[in-house]
């Protein structure tokens, strides 16, 4: 009996997958572990992982860091008690990759492991890492590793689009997956407004609510734009129709919005009629390729162009220049990504927005240039997108009873993995958002 099996027979599966982390990850645990044999390990006082049955280790082997932990979460293979939110700091960063590591080096550990035909497939399908390598330890020592030839199923709310990138038809499946959910469910997360978009808190007001923020930050696009009474305004991308409604009640702006989404364009059709505004906002469900109308004093995009696609973001900014008139205002609001970091990643790329593409605000400020805008102003709004979505993350707890009428359990499980991992990714700096205000010069 050697040494891991004596361990397993004396202290439990959790103790036994610790040690190998620490033996050929060099990791040390960052959070409590709970194994489905009831066995503990790991550093009292922190969130508690609990891996719920072997599953949970098959998934982590076959899709090593973000991915996997993730499938393992969203099957309820792998469970959280505790801040999920540091739950997730504290994992991420432990399991993190050093930059300069771009292959680990293949030990006579590895080699033998290698040798292992169960291992072998494995091996195929994914880069061995060191946290990889002691998952695959641990699983040969549970003998739960299951046949080489069949993965865990993914489980069935991860996206699954076909057809080429960014074609008319994909974009539209991307956009459905996520945002053709009932009305209801947003209206349980998001202010009264319905902004699904971040916020702005005014300095020095701490006591600002989500809904006050949203409001400031729709006042501050109005204020932008300079709109006025009868101007014509198109919202590209309208969302829930937040800035629509906004624009057309309080500015007395002719807007036309438009949305890829059936769900969302029918919600605001709804909106503006039940609000008397139907003689000033116009509801267009229809591609952005497909935008028609104008000349417009002013055009707004808000946190739409992260699905356009890096190939089609230079046609994006041409279409905008192409339908406001000379003197007219543009302002884009988007999601970044600082010059080493990975942005969305595969969690969100899987469960939340396929196709998605961030930039560092830089380079999409030089396309906005290059399709003959002149751009007079970029304001950084990182730190409010961490408070608007632990604003999210606050009603969706609140109100998860009425939620769990609309949404399935994996639904709940996607969502709660999103906006803990959203305000992570804003906090810690690895995803930004931003205001660029331009101009379409008149010569």
């Amino acid at each position: 009996m050697n040494r891991a099996a004596r361990k397993l027979k004396t202290d439990g599966l959790a103790p036994v997958i610790a040690a190998l982390l620490t033996e050929h990850a060099g990791l040390d645990l960052p959070v409590r572990l709970r194994a489905w044999d009831g066995s503990e390990a790991g550093p009292p006082g922190t969130p508690v992982v609990v891996m719920r049955s072997a599953q949970a280790l098959r998934r982590i082997l076959w899709r090593p860091g973000e991915l996997g932990l993730a499938r393992a979460y969203i099957s309820g293979d792998l469970d959280v008690e505790g801040d999920l939110t540091e739950g997730l700091r504290l994992v991420l960063n432990a399991t993190r990759p050093q930059p300069a590591t771009t292959r680990p080096v293949l030990t006579r550990t590895t080699s033998a492991l290698a040798r292992v035909p169960a291992v072998q497939a494995v091996q195929n399908a994914v880069a061995w890492t060191p946290a990889a390598l002691a998952a695959a330890r641990a699983a040969l020592q549970l003998k739960v590793l299951g046949p080489p030839w069949s993965p865990p199923p993914r489980p069935a709310s991860e996206i699954r689009v076909t057809g080429r990138l960014h074609s008319r038809g994909r974009d539209q499946a991307v956009i459905a997956g996520h945002y053709d959910v009932p009305p209801a469910f947003y209206q349980l997360i998001l202010d009264p407004n319905m902004a699904y978009s971040c916020a702005y808190y005014p300095d020095g007001q701490p006591e600002v609510t989500l809904a006050g923020a949203q409001r400031a930050k729709l006042e501050m696009i109005c204020r932008k734009l300079a709109l006025e009474p009868g101007g014509k305004l198109l919202d590209m991308g309208c969302g829930w129709g937040s800035l629509t409604v906004h624009a057309a009640r309080d500015h007395h702006s002719q807007v036309t919005a438009v949305t890829l989404s059936g769900e969302q364009g029918g919600y605001v059709r709804e909106r503006v009629r039940g609000l008397g505004l139907g003689d000033r906002a116009e509801v267009r469900i229809q591609d952005y390729r497909d935008a028609r109308g104008g000349p417009y004093d002013a055009i707004a995009s808000v946190e739409m162009g992260e699905h356009v696609g890096a190939a089609n973001y230079p046609r994006f900014c041409a279409e905008l220049y192409r339908l406001v008139r000379p003197g007219g205002r543009l302002l884009i609001q988007q999601m970044s990504r600082g010059s080493r970091a990975p942005g969305g990643g595969p969690f969100i790329e899987s469960y939340i927005a396929a196709d998605m593409t961030m930039r560092p605000v830089g380079e999409t400020v030089r396309l906005i240039e290059q399709a003959g805008f002149e751009v007079i102003g970029v304001e950084a709004m990182r730190e409010h997108y961490v408070r608007t979505i632990r604003a999210w993350l606050d009603n969706f707890e609140k109100n998860l009873p009425a939620i769990e009428d609309i949404l399935s359990e994996e639904q709940i499980r996607v969502w709660r993995l999103y906006l803990a991992g959203g305000a992570l990714a804003f906090e810690e700096g690895r995803m930004g958002v931003d205001q660029i205000l331009a101009v379409r010069p008149d010569r």
